[in-house]
């Protein structure tokens, strides 16, 4: 076999395999359902249900944060986020969740929120949210 040949397979399988990986790695948005079955960590896109209540009581647990969730298919979910509660959640048009299902609750790591922006009313502003920030904080003493 020719150098040139040898060179020219390796780049081609080289190729398959990024075009697997990439295959492989790229997600799109699942429902609670789905997340329900798979027992896997999905994307779950959805808006926040503003007639119930969000929990969060710092003074109890900084790093506890609950609400409840519609899917794109209008299923509801109780999230858990083991997190501070992000800023202006409430103000949330939309919320994507890096989770999985444990039981009927939805344990989210990561939240990302689309916000209307403050500045501009065509612009969204967008802020997420990880457990790992929220670990990181540390409240003090002021006593």
């Amino acid at each position: 076999m020719k150098k040139s040949s040898v060179i020219g397979i390796i780049i081609i399988a080289i190729a398959i395999a990024m075009i697997i990986v990439i295959y492989t790695d790229s997600s799109t948005y699942s429902t609670f359902t789905e997340a329900r079955e798979k027992q896997a960590e999905l994307y779950v896109v959805g808006v926040l249900n503003k007639e119930k209540d969000l929990v969060y009581n710092p003074t109890v647990d900084a790093n506890h944060f609950s609400f409840y969730m519609y899917d794109n298919d209008s299923t509801e979910c109780r999230v858990v986020f083991r997190g501070a509660k992000p800023q202006d959640i409430e103000r949330s048009e939309q919320i994507v969740l890096t989770g999985k299902m444990v039981g009927d609750e939805f344990h989210a790591s990561k939240i990302l929120m689309k916000c209307p922006s403050k500045y501009n009313q065509d612009e969204v502003e967008v802020t997420e949210a990880t457990a790992a920030q929220a670990l990181s904080f540390v409240p003090t003493d002021n006593r």
